[in-house]
Order: C-alpha cells, then structure tokens, then sequence
C-alpha cells in the first residue's frame, strides 16, 4: 500500500538547534556507535552541514513523483530523507527540485539514491547528501509514500526523527530519544575537550583512554 501522512513535529525546536553544531562523529558516539547512515552517503560539499526533522519518501523503482510530493508538503526546516529501493543509477533529485527545496527553505536532503546537477547541487547553500551521481532521470508515472518508515543508508528512519549530517556523514535520532541523546552527546564533545587539553600538557592518549592491559585481555602478545 502507497500512503501519504500529514507532516508531525515532535522533537521540539530549540532540542533540534542545539544538536546543530554538534559533530556527527560526537553523537554517533553518544548513540553507542549505532544510527550512522553508510559511508557511502556523502555530502556533495563536505563543508554541507544539516540538522532537521525527517520528512520520509519511499520512491518506486527510478520514479521521483513521491518525492514531488513530499517537497509540495514540505515546511521551513524539514530534510527530506528519501529511500530510493536500491536503485542508484537515476537521478531521483536535480536542480529545479534544489531551488524548489531552497525556495521553501527546507533544511536539507538525504537521498540513498542518486541525483544530477551535482555541480550546482555542490555550489547551492541547501546541503544535500546522496550515495550516486546519474544523469539519467527520474519518470513520474508510480506511487510512492511519504512519511512512513524507511530504511536510508542502512539505518531505519521515522517520520519526526532527527538526522544531523556534516563531512563525516549522518548520524539518526529517534525522536523520542532526543533529549538524551542530546545530553550524551554534549558530555562526549566535554570529554574530549579535556583529553585534548591534557594531551597538550603532555599526557598520552593510550593512557587517557585507559588502554593497558587491553591489548593482552584480547590476545595481542608483545
């Protein structure tokens, strides 16, 4: 079944900006190293940064008109977050649908697919992170669904969730976690500000990370 459900916010405003200058790296350590998206999702900038609620898509095979639909939908702040089945050799997403995206001033776009124009996706100030590069495009004959749950980048997302990206890649919130999330993650970029700084004073990092013994407890033998 093909559906489209109205857009929710859940994650309150000011929880969303204060993960906005938060490294992904630092949260992705904050969630146990879980909800990182594949590596193979990259900004087409790497100084691109985003920091919004998902809006999800479910596209058909090589077909954009879901995503159409999503961005008609979509509000100030959204990041549309669009799992193209596998299918990486369309470009589901190009420059008209860029300055449509910047007109209504989402907050970005996260496509495990591809997309085209990817020089003036790479100049536009609207960040955008895909998996491929094809400039063959999409048809907009099949349905599709928005906001329902997907999977983008092996990891699952809901509609509402928060997804934070930068050079390093993107990191997925669930919503419902995000307050604590928030918290861990504040105390990881702390914790590492003051081994840097003790670092600086002359300290190692194998001892500030506690690592002796480690390497024996595991097998090593020097």
């Amino acid at each position: 079944m093909f559906v489209v459900n109205p857009c929710c916010d859940v994650i309150p405003k000011e929880i969303i900006e204060s993960y906005r200058n938060i490294p992904v790296a630092n949260i992705g350590d904050a969630r146990g190293r879980f909800g990182c998206m594949s590596w193979m999702i990259k900004p087409m900038n790497p100084d691109m940064r985003l920091c919004g609620p998902a809006l999800t898509v479910q596209t058909y095979r090589a077909d954009n008109l879901a995503i159409h639909v999503a961005l008609e939908m979509a509000r100030p702040g959204d990041v549309l977050v669009i799992d193209a089945g596998g299918i990486y050799d369309t470009g589901l997403w190009g420059g008209l649908m860029n300055q449509m995206a910047r007109q209504k001033q989402l907050g970005g776009i996260i496509l495990d697919g591809g997309v085209r124009d990817c020089q003036e996706l790479a100049a536009s100030p609207l960040p955008v992170f895909a998996r491929a590069v094809s400039p063959q495009g999409g048809f907009k004959a099949s349905p599709g669904s928005v906001n329902v749950p997907i999977s983008c980048g092996n990891v699952p997302v809901l509609p509402g969730d928060l997804v934070v990206g930068d050079a390093d890649g993107i990191v997925v919130i669930p919503s419902g976690k995000a307050e604590e999330i928030l918290e861990k993650s504040r105390a990881v970029v702390k914790k590492e500000k003051e081994i840097r700084e003790r670092i600086e004073k002359g300290e190692t990092l194998y001892s500030l990370l506690k690592l002796d013994g480690v390497p024996e407890s595991v097998g090593m033998k020097k």
